[in-house]
């Protein structure tokens, strides 16, 4: 039997007509078809805050329904808060519906007169799925409105909207790892603009050109990918949307990142955080998505403790609507993981890193097949953290347990990198790299060496000699050379080079500079050098004034990125004056 609302627990009639019909929704089912979509909007929402949720999976299962829903743009948020809880209950609304559309298609083909709603359901409803982080069902969506698109009798109009499918699809593929799939989308997209290009037809290419950027990003080709964000920018003229202006600068400031131009970043994603906080709510995933590249900035800027309280504070919004058992959740568990690994190195805690890497782990194994290239990532970060793990550790067994651990996950991590990118491919050199340090660990001692030098080759080809991961990677095999292997000449030639990119792209008090400084100071002593001893034992005391000054420094920052924003022309100029 309903229970009777009581008048004490809602504010407004609109409120008490809305629990009477959700306590005695059987009754009124029938009906509620005629409401307004906002309205019935807002009834299905109180079925999810109600914790009603098979009633309404029953209801949001249905594709016309469920059409209806995404109209109501301006409740994105609480879509996707009731589409996730649906998701974590066992419903699997996504592949419920993209099966649905796929049978919509069909339809579609025999009659033309749906042709045009079908291809706006599709462009809506893949891009609903893709924001949700159910990218397999997202992509089946858009490949199939794609061919409707391509069915179509070509018009300007048309054509544009066949473009906004390939946009969309593109940007699925990607974020998916579907690289082969990508590239043909990409060609295929080359095509058509060139084909909109001679009618004079083209539209504004900003959102397109950030997603081609975002490809080769993440395929670690970061010349492209700096490239396209550029064209991005380029692209930026008045009267965008302001999420479109947003997303550029974000994957604009990360290709400048990685290509070590840090000023540029940091203005680019100030920006960009400002203009989320200011177009987005408080708990919004996409100013979420502007936070954790923040963090990637100041991860890779050395800014550590700041960039821990920023990724944070995107993994509470994340949480808060995609729940736990979502990619984009598992994501940012990731970066915590690895951010925190790298702030508590000098300290040896690394429980909630371990933690939330094995948090990434466990939802990605659940949700994608197996050997998929996200899991990657996701197991380099554990293999590094069991690996101090069992540095820190006095005891035997426990350092013979987790090392073994960490190898298993490392060389998986590399297979899987492989597969998907080739073997010159910087994150693949990654691999090689902590597989170099780890057989370090391991007293493997020759096959540290390799891995390091094959590492090491492939950076210096693909990014040049004086990158940042070049440097890293000499800065590890010095210590082989210095600590293992007694190969103290080699040793300072290493330290020397590793110091040298160091203080050219951060400067005297990069963190990174503390193990070259300790490491000459120890092959130095082994050589029996007295006055270099003492001279690298002074510039690693002089180090350590100026890191205490800086951790003071980012003690009394506040995290608030609210600040005033600059004129969109301005950051543009900034960015080309040089």
């Amino acid at each position: 039997m309903a229970v009777r609302p009581n008048l004490m627990d809602v504010n407004t009639l609109y409120d008490l007509s809305s629990t009477v019909v959700i306590n005695y929704f059987n009754l009124y089912e029938k009906d509620l078809i005629s409401l307004p979509d906002n309205i019935l909007f807002d009834l299905y929402y109180k079925l999810y805050k109600d914790n009603r949720i098979c009633l309404l999976g029953w209801e949001l299962v249905d594709l016309n329904v469920f059409a209806r829903m995404l109209k109501v743009t301006h409740k994105r948020l609480q879509l996707l808060q009731c589409f996730q809880s649906l998701m974590d209950h066992g419903t699997d609304i996504s592949k419920e519906l993209a099966v649905s559309y796929a049978d919509k298609c069909m339809c579609s083909q025999m009659c033309p007169s749906l042709l045009e709603s079908t291809i706006d359901l599709g462009l809506r409803l893949g891009a609903f799925l893709s924001d949700a982080g159910w990218f397999k069902d997202s992509e089946s969506v858009l490949v199939h409105c794609r061919d409707l698109c391509l069915c179509a009798r070509e018009t300007p109009a048309s054509l544009r909207r066949t473009l906004e499918c390939y946009h969309k699809l593109f940007n699925v593929q990607a974020a998916y790892c579907l690289f082969p799939e990508a590239a043909q989308t990409y060609q295929e997209i080359h095509e058509l603009i060139l084909t909109l290009r001679k009618m004079n037809e083209l539209p504004n290419l900003a959102a397109l050109y950030k997603e081609f950027s975002i490809h080769f990003f993440l395929r670690s080709e970061y010349d492209k990918a700096h490239k396209w964000s550029v064209e991005a920018l380029k692209q930026l003229v008045p009267g965008l949307p302001a999420t479109v202006v947003i997303d550029v600068l974000r994957q604009l400031s990360k290709t400048c990142v990685v290509k070590r131009q840090f000023k540029k970043a940091e203005v680019v994603i100030r920006q960009a955080v400002r203009m989320a906080n200011e177009v987005y709510e408080p708990n919004h995933f996409k100013l979420a998505d502007a936070l954790l590249d923040y963090g990637f900035f100041l991860l890779n800027y050395d800014c550590i403790n700041h960039c821990v309280k920023v990724i944070n504070k995107a993994l509470d919004i994340k949480k808060a609507t995609y729940r736990r058992k979502n990619i984009y959740v598992a994501s940012a568990l990731e970066d915590l993981a690895y951010a925190l690994y790298v702030y508590e190195y000098s300290t040896g805690r690394f429980k909630r890193a371990r933690d939330f890497s094995e948090d990434a782990i466990v939802i990605l194994e659940e949700l994608l097949p197996p050997n998929h290239l996200m899991l990657s990532s996701a197991k380099r970060v554990k293999a590094l953290i069991l690996e101090e793990i069992a540095l820190d550790m006095q005891s035997n067994a426990l350092v013979d347990s987790l090392l073994p651990d960490a190898e298993l996950l490392h060389i998986t991590a590399l297979e899987l990198s492989v597969k998907a990118l080739g073997d010159n491919n910087v994150q693949t050199a990654k691999h090689y790299g902590n597989l170099g340090r780890l057989y370090q660990s391991m007293k493997k001692y020759k096959e540290a060496e390799e891995m390091h030098l094959k590492a090491i080759a492939i950076k210096e080809e693909r990014l040049g000699k004086d990158d940042y991961e070049v440097g890293l990677s000499v800065g590890h095999l010095a210590s082989l050379y210095a600590y293992h292997t007694k190969q103290y000449e080699k040793a300072v030639e290493h330290y020397l080079r590793s110091i040298e990119i160091g203080l050219k792209l951060f400067g005297e008090t990069y963190s990174g500079l503390e193990y070259d400084y300790r490491g000459l100071c120890h092959v130095y002593g082994k050589l029996h050098d007295v006055e270099r001893v003492a001279h690298y034992t002074f510039v690693l005391n002089q180090w350590k004034v100026l890191r205490e000054q800086l951790s003071m420094q980012e003690s009394k920052i506040v995290l608030d990125e609210t600040g005033p924003l600059q004129p969109l022309p301005d950051i543009i100029d900034f960015f080309f004056k040089d």
